[in-house]
Formats: structure tokens, sequence, C-alpha cells
């Protein structure tokens, strides 16, 4: 690379903050002296300091400022610029292959003759271990607290000739139970009070403890075995996956490795790891980042700029390489007014989600403003900017303002910190005043929401944006029924719509039917990172229990914080113990529900579930209800806030109408309605102001890396080059760098090559990568099998994505993957040289074996959908070395060349048909030694004919990525 590329040609706008003892030095882009800056939306603000910041004029070059700068017009444009995030954040699923391949190349480097110690994340990078933990356990042996309301903590007596009536909902009656059908009855075992031990240490502190360990200091307290026995089955299934991680964790700087137990990636973020304004080196500038997990936009509520991406662009970031980006469209979206006493900031999101997927922003950015969001606090602005990827967006971004950092404050970060967050941001007019209408900034169209409109809503019953309003919730479910499949029906017969199936859990019978309600989760980071809606939950759980309500017993009812904050202020506060009496006990911390890892179902529901083909539902505080991705026999799940979840949970059905329907009658006899029992916004924030302290975050926090007891027992290498284990079926060093030599490669083309695969248009990647469960007949389950795993040992793609042989057998593995050499769908081609038709994996193999190349012919949006990583490993694994498509999606292209597989892409107007390309023939692409982006290459057949497609590189740096063999490759010779 020349010497002067490096040189910066804005260095002249750095200026100087003084800042008490503190000396701080920062791009000024006021000083650019642009009066197209101020009319800039606040999200392309950021965008442009990184590039002004980063400017090279290699990765990042002046007309990438200019083209930012003049955004107005660009944005219309399908401009690409470069971003350089200044930091990452991975998950557990996501994380591990990326580990994988820092281990990968530093045994490279070490080959090589270099420095292993050098790989290293070049930007900062954060992994939260949270995907892995599961619901198998839901409620806690014990329940046995005290009911202070006067609804019965000790024994309880039936009343005579209970359980020999039926309420007109077909349930066995009870005074003090619900009306409402799904097997209303209580347990009829003895309940004692029992002393239980507690956490002296909380107790001091002024927190009161209700659960067996304290989650902060591993101390015996109340009844907690649901916690208990779910992190151990965590570690049992996980254990290789885990010592590999936490040798990650002491072999590589400049990353942070969260263990398992300590939260949600994105709430951790929010709460702990978000800088809002970096310090390196005295040097200011925003805190930016991309996560290899699509709610990685939460963060935007909080005033930093972040999305999700794909393995590939994360390990690029990570390793100080810039991504590429359209230049968006900026959506701006007014909030007005504020929401009612008895709405919530979910039933905002579920609101706002349905109203943008409407107007339709995919691709967009979303910037909130207006006089609205001074009334949202940073967790509500974090629940809606969460839900970004279900509007469509790339970001739902709010600027930061005082609320953010009164935030800041209060989740314990330092003062020092904070008064240079704020000098700098108002330096750089980064910061907002929403009351003020001339900071607004010119937006590419805008749309308005009146806050006091929101009306408490779900959203379901199969997808996030199809908003319900409560109010509507029976007859839309009602009437989704018998209505033909499809998003908002389920295709039941007209004589199958009353049918029920009684069923017996601890020798009492109940009774399912359509709308039964058989999961109920307080979940996702979403919700539980809001102490509003959580201590909404925790009130209306206590007024239940004061009221004498209860959930029937075979709900799977379950509460899964995302971080132990939250623990500590339910506990402050001293509602979780009513939680924990509805049944709602700490599972765990981690995704869990919310991302299918909700566990079984007790045997005797699903078995009625079955038996019936019942429409079961499950309620959630989540982001995401496809079909399918909560439970398999949860055919209706509705998004819906903390304290809808316990309201449902109550009734057992989600057919009621709670304005007309009573939740069920108190020990008095009286009706108790939901409305009795729901408290307002007020009583919540009072609640709020005393039980959330700052000291709660500091103390949590502060032992972060801490682990617990099972995690520091794991005895992980201690090592600069991780000790492979050739017997691993979940780690395994990848082959991408076996052949890799010092001495930059020669270019040369491709010859001879055959089509192993001749795709149409819309091959997604969901069609290209590993994802699901590994079916038995598959490459994949043959490879696992002649390892000694049974079938039930198989486990999902995604949890062996640190093994490569696995991941291979399974790229293109998709059922429905349209081959035209094939007659019906599936994983299937045909290895043309002998005409054998045969497995996806298998015929590559072969190719490789007789040392033939070979490449894909696909049509339109090659690569669409979610950016995955496996996507582009995937092929070059099976010796893809260049796809020839009609046009790509942006990043996977991108990926494409990352690993060094060639994009070509037909001429306008030409395509595998009208070439009458059969793939058939033999392909050989002419590939210059002074390749330059965008040129033109000649593809000569095997029958004699030839054409011209462009070469998909469309930059410099892409070439100088392919010139190495991958980004992979570039970074590792860099090093040396």
């Amino acid at each position: 690379m020349a010497a002067e590329r490096l040189i910066n040609p804005y260095d002249n706008l750095k200026q100087t903050l003084n800042l008490g003892d503190g000396k701080y030095e920062f791009y000024s882009l006021p000083a650019l002296g642009d009066a197209r800056y101020d009319k800039l939306p606040y999200s392309i603000r950021i965008l442009l300091e990184s590039a002004v910041r980063n400017c090279d004029n290699f990765q990042v070059t002046e007309a990438n400022v200019q083209s930012l700068l003049n955004w107005s017009t660009t944005q219309h444009e399908s401009v690409e610029v470069p971003f350089k995030p200044a930091r990452v954040i991975l998950q557990d699923f996501t994380g591990v292959p990326a580990v994988v391949d820092f281990a990968a190349m530093r045994d490279a480097v070490k080959r090589l003759g270099g420095d292993p110690q050098k790989i290293n994340p070049i930007s900062p990078a954060d992994l939260v271990i949270d995907h892995s933990v599961q619901v198998d356990v839901a409620r806690s042996l014990y329940r046995n607290l005290p009911n202070p309301g006067g609804g019965g903590g000790g024994p309880r007596t039936l009343p005579s000739g209970v359980g020999t009536g039926r309420t007109p909902h077909g349930v066995r009656s009870h005074p003090y139970r619900s009306q409402h059908g799904a097997g209303q009855i209580v347990r009829s075992q003895s309940q004692t009070t029992a002393q239980k031990p507690v956490c002296q240490i909380c107790i001091n502190s002024g927190f009161p403890q209700t659960s067996d360990v304290c989650p902060f200091h591993g101390l015996k307290s109340g009844c907690a075995d649901a916690l208990e026995k779910n992190q151990e089955l965590e570690f049992e299934r996980n254990q290789e996956r885990f010592l590999f991680l936490k040798w990650g964790a002491k072999a590589l700087k400049n990353m942070l490795i969260v263990p398992p137990g300590s939260g949600i990636v994105h709430q951790v973020n929010l709460e702990y790891l978000a800088r809002v304004v970096f310090n390196v080196d005295g040097l200011l500038y925003p805190d930016s980042l991309v996560g290899t997990d699509s709610h990685t936009t939460m963060i935007n509520g909080l005033g930093v700029v972040g999305w999700g991406v794909g393995g590939i662009e994360a390990e690029a970031v990570m390793l100080g390489q810039s991504i590429s980006m359209v230049v968006p469209k900026v959506v701006g979206y007014k909030l007005v007014g504020k929401l009612g006493r008895l709405t919530t900031s979910t039933d905002a999101v579920l609101t706002i989600t349905k109203h943008l997927r409407s107007i339709g922003v995919v691709g967009k950015f979303v910037e909130f403003f207006g006089p609205g969001v001074v009334q949202l606090s940073i967790a509500d602005r974090a629940t809606i900017s969460n839900m970004c990827p279900e509007y469509g967006a790339t970001v739902a971004f709010f600027p930061v303002d005082e609320e953010s950092i009164v935030y800041l404050q209060q989740t314990g970060r330092d003062d020092a910190k904070l008064l240079f967050i704020e000098a700098y941001l108002r330096a750089n007019r980064l910061f907002r005043n929403y009351n003020n209408p001339e900071e607004d900034p010119t937006f590419s169209e805008v749309v308005e929401l009146d806050l006091s409109t929101v009306a408490p809503c779900c959203s379901g019953p199969k997808r996030p944006h199809d908003r319900v309003l409560v109010s509507d919730m029976k007859q839309d479910f009602q009437a989704c029924l018998p209505a033909k499949v499809s998003f908002k029906g389920f295709g039941i017969a007209e004589e199958q719509l009353a049918r029920t199936v009684p069923f017996v859990i601890d020798q009492q019978e109940y009774t399912l039917k359509h709308g039964s309600v058989v999961i109920a989760a307080i979940t996702s980071c979403t919700n539980t990172s809001n102490p509003s809606v959580m201590l909404g939950a925790g009130l209306l759980a206590k007024k239940a229990i004061e009221r004498g309500l209860s959930v029937p017993p075979y709900i799977k009812t379950s509460l899964s914080p995302g971080s132990g904050v939250v623990t500590c202020y339910l506990q402050s506060s001293n509602v979780i113990q009513y939680l924990e009496k509805l049944g709602f006990d700490v599972v765990g911390y981690g995704c869990m529900t919310c991302i299918g890892n909700s566990g079984p179902l007790p045997d005797p529901v699903a078995e009625a579930i079955e038996k019936g083909d019942l429409v079961a539902c499950g309620v959630l505080s989540g982001n995401r209800n496809f079909e399918g991705r909560i439970h398999p026999q949860t055919r209706a799940n509705y998004l819906a806030s903390p304290l809808l979840v316990i309201a449902y949970a109550l009734t057992g059905t989600v057919c009621i109408d709670f304005e007309k329907e009573p939740l069920g009658v108190d020990q008095d006899g009286k009706e108790v309605f939901l409305w009795d029992i729901w408290p307002t916004r007020q009583e919540i924030q009072v609640v709020e102001r005393e039980a959330v302290v700052p000291a709660m975050f500091k103390d949590v926090y502060a032992k972060i890396t801490e682990g617990n007891t099972r995690w520091n027992s794991l005895d992980a290498p201690e090592a600069e080059l991780y000790p492979w284990d050739p017997k691993s079926t979940y780690i395994k060093s990848p082959p991408f760098f076996e052949t890799m030599t010092k001495e930059l490669p020669t270019m040369e083309g491709i010859s001879d090559a055959y089509v192993l695969l001749n795709l149409g248009d819309s091959v997604t990647t969901d069609h290209i990568s590993p994802a699901g469960s590994i079916a038995r007949n598959s490459p994949a389950a043959r490879y696992l099998a002649a390892r000694g795993l049974t079938p039930r040992e198989f486990n999902s793609y995604g949890s062996r994505r640190g093994n490569d042989a696995v991941m291979a057998r399974g790229t293109f593995a998709n059922i429905r993957l349209v081959n035209k050499f094939m007659s019906k769908a599936g994983p299937r081609t045909i290895h043309v040289p002998s005409g054998d038709e045969m497995d996806i994996y298998d015929a590559a193999e072969r190719y490789l074996r007789d040392g033939k190349k070979v490449i894909i012919l696909a049509g339109k949006e090659y690569g669409a959908g979610s950016s995955r990583d496996w996507a582009a490993k995937g092929p070059f694994l099976l010796g893809v070395k260049a796809v020839i498509a009609e046009s790509y999606e942006r990043i996977h292209r991108s990926n494409l060349v990352g690993m060094g597989i060639v994009p070509l892409q037909y001429r306008d107007g030409d395509t595998a048909d009208t070439l009458a390309l059969t793939g058939k023939e033999t392909y050989t692409i002419d590939i210059p030694d002074d390749l330059r982006p965008g040129q033109l290459l000649n593809v000569k057949l095997s029958d004699g004919r030839s054409f011209e497609a462009v070469s998909r590189f469309d930059t410099d740096v892409e070439l100088a990525y392919f010139r190495n063999g991958g980004i992979l490759n570039y970074m590792i010779r860099h090093m040396l």
C-alpha cells in the first residue's frame, strides 16, 4: 500500500476540547464549513464523521465524504460508500465461527513464520453467550410463598361440590379461578410456607432475596431450581463450544467474551457495553457498531448507530476493514403526544411496526424526532429500536439528548466519561433537543404518530407486524381459525371449531381447545430491558395474587431476564415473589423462548394438542413470532407486553374480551376485570424511581467477566494457539489457509469448470446456508454417524457452525432448492461428466477429488435475504470458483469476494436462457493480471461459443482481497 494513501486529507479539521483536567481531540464536522452539514439527518452525520476520520483515499476516499455530504442527491442514486464502525458485537451462535477463524489465522501466521500474537481483533469486539440456554424446566418446585392479599397462601381445601360442575367454558369450576377455559382449576396438593435462606450481602444492600442462588453473589436463597437446572443442562450440551470460547476469552486481545448466564447480548450492550462516544488515546469519536444479530439495532435507542450483518462483514470490521453500504434514504418519524395511562412501550412498538411495515422502509434508515420523543425513556426508545428488523429498516435511530445522559448516569457510567460524551456531541452538533424544531434536519420523507392514539395491543398470530388491538383479540383469533391457511388463517373445518380435549396433570383434569394458552413467557431484550414494563408486570402479578387469581399449572410460564439487573430491581421492589407465585420464575439469563429455545411442553399437554389438532397459543414479550419459531406445537403466537403475557396466562386463553369478560372472581365472589388490577404508568414510575438505582448496574457489571461456578470450572487451554481436538464434532480448524503462502499468488483464470448447480431467480441465503435441524439422510448426518453420534445427538447446524465439515455438507441442503438439472426441488444435482444424480456435497467432493473446478449459474437476486457467512464460506469449501448471475444481493456479492469467489454478472439483456446455456458445458474464464473493477471478462464454452460478463469487483479494495484469496488471507499477509 502506498504511503501517501495513509495521509488523512481532513486532519486539518482536528480541534481540541479542554474539560477539567482532560484534553481531547476530535474531528470537527462544523469546521468543514459546509452548509449541507446542518441539514443532514443525525444518523447520516455519524456516517460522515466516520468517513472523515478514516479517510485514507484507499478504503475511504474524499469522494466518499462528498457522497455523504451530498446526501440529499446521492440517496436517490444507489451510491455505495464504505463505513468503518467503531466496534463489533456478537452472540455465541454467530460468534463461534468468527473465533474459529481467528484461531485458524493464528495457526497460519505461525506456519508462515510470523507472530501469532498479532492476530487479534483490531476493532474492539464483544461476544455475549446468550443463545444456548433453553427452558427445559419452567416453574420452580416450590409454590409456597405467602399470599399477602388473603388469596390463600397456605393449605387450601376445595369447597364442597367443586370439581364436579362445569362452567360454560367446559372446565371444572372453582370460585377462585378464572372462568375462561383452558383448564381452570388450582392444584389440590397441600401448600405450606417454609423459611428460606437469603443472600445476606444483598439483604444488607437493601435487595431482598427470594431465589435459590443470588445471581450477583452466588449465595443460596429461596427456590430457583428451574434456573439451576436449565443452566446445568446448558453446560452439558455446550461444553465443547464453551471451552473453545473460554480459550478465546483468554487468548484474544481486544475481545471481551461475556460468560453464559450473564444476560442477553443487546441488553448487556445497552446497559454496559455501549460507549456512546469513544475515547482512544485522547481522540473522541462516536460509538458505532455492527453485530452478528439482526436486533443489534436496539442500541439505536441510546443514540448509537448500528445494525446486524453477516459473519464475514463482522470479521472484516474486527480486522479493521470497512464494509460497503448504499447511501440510505432516511425516513423521519415524528412523534407527538404521550402514551396513555394504561398503554406501554410494547404497545407503541407494535403500533409503529405495523405502521412502518405498511409504508415500506426496507433498506432505509428511520430517524425519530419531535416532542413526543421526550416522553419516552431510553428503555422505551430501545424497545422501539429493537424491533427495527420487524419493520424492515436498517436502523431506527434516536439521536442523543439529555435523557440519554440521564440514562448513562442511572446505569452507572463514569462521571468523567459523561462529561466528554456530552461536550463532544454538542461540539459536533450531534446532540439533540427534541423540543426545538429548528434542529430538525431534512428527511427523505416524514411520517407522524400521535402517541396518545396508541392502544393496548398484541401482534400475531404468525407475524410481528400483524397488530391486533386487545379489544379485538377474541374476535380476530376466532376469525383466523376457519380462514384459509395464511398468515392470518389456520384452515380449521367448521365442525372442528368447538373441539375440546381433556387431559390430566397432577391428578386433575383440564381441557384444551383452540386458543388455549400453553406458553406464557416474559422474555427477550425487547422488553426485559425496560424497567417500566417489567415492574408493571410485577405490580400486576401482586394485584392478581391479592385478588386470589392464579395461573393454570400446566401453562409453561417463564421469566428470562436480559440481565441480572432485572432480577435485582424486581427483588428490590418486592414484586418478584408475586411473579413466582404465578409461575413466572427466573429460568435463565438468555434469549430462550424468544429464539425458540422454549423447551418441551408437558407430555399430557402436547398429546392433547396433537390429538385435537388444536391451534394452541404462545404469548411472549419477544420480537418475532413466525410460524414454527416459538414451539412446534404452538401454531399461534402473539407478541405482547409482559403485563399482557401475565393477563393471558391468568385466563388461559386468547379468546377473551377483557372489556366485557372478567379474569375470574376473587375470594369474596366478586368479578375481577383486567383493568381492576392493571397498574397505571404513574404507579409504575413511582416504584421505578425507588427501585432502579445505579448501584445495581455497577454491582452486576463489575462482575460481568467473572462468570459462574460452571464457567469457572471449565479447564480451557491457555495457549496462543488453540489445540484442536480431531475428535470434536463442534469445533474444527477450517481449511481456509492450508495452502496459503507468504507470497502473493499470481492471478489465474478458471479453466474447464463444470457447473455444480444451475439455478434460477431469487435463490436466497436460506437456500444456500446450512440452517435448522440436520436431516437423518443428509451428508452431514452421515458424517456425524460415522463418528459415533446417534440422530438425537446431531443437534442443529446452528450449534455446529464451528465445524466446517458439517457446514460444508449442509451447504445448499435446503429441501426447497430448485436446481434446473433436477425434475423436483431438493438438495440434489447431476455430476455432469458421469451423468450421475447425487447429493450436492457428494458431487462437489467428486469434482474436487478429480481435480475439476466448478462454478454456479444463477438468475436474478442471487443471495437475497439475511446476510449469512456460511452462504459464502460453504460454496468456497465446495470448490466453487465463480458464480455467474443476472444480479446479486449487495452484501452477498461482497461476501463472495471476501471468500475469493469471482462474482460475474451477465451483460444487460443476457441470461442463461438467451445465451442457450444448458449448464452441461464446461466454462473457461479469462482473468487478466491487470484486472480492473467492473471489467468485462471473456467466458469460453466447451462447445466453441463465448460471451462476455461483467466482473463484479466494484472497488480496488475488493480486488486486493481477491488477489490475496479472500479478506482473511489479505489480513494474514498484512500482519506478516
